[in-house]
């Protein structure tokens, strides 16, 4: 695994994030409709363990400090926050 694969899975959990927040959540709550949240939810969920799995196996791989991976668990649980930090990976692993 390379750090490319982590931030290609970052990527998805980060958009499937903004979805859960801007399509299924509005749906569920505005027009009573839950059947989003619970196929993005479900996906968000398995991209958020996925990628902290993945981020975490890559920060023993490369031996970067630990603060590397809670800014990814901090980033992965707000908004846009793996956007963020994909910048951040980039500057660690440019290959």
């Amino acid at each position: 695994m390379d750090t490319k694969q982590v931030r290609i899975v970052g990527t998805l959990e980060g958009i499937s994030f903004l979805v859960l927040l801007l399509i299924a959540m509005p749906l569920k709550y505005i027009w009573d409709n839950p059947i989003a949240v619970k196929y993005v939810g479900m996906a968000h969920g398995v991209l958020f363990l996925l990628f902290l799995g993945m981020l975490l196996l890559r920060c023993v791989q490369k031996k970067w400090p630990l603060r590397i991976f809670i800014l990814g668990l901090i980033a992965a649980v707000l908004p846009f926050g793996p956007f963020v930090f994909d910048h951040k990976l980039k500057q660690l692993d440019p290959h």
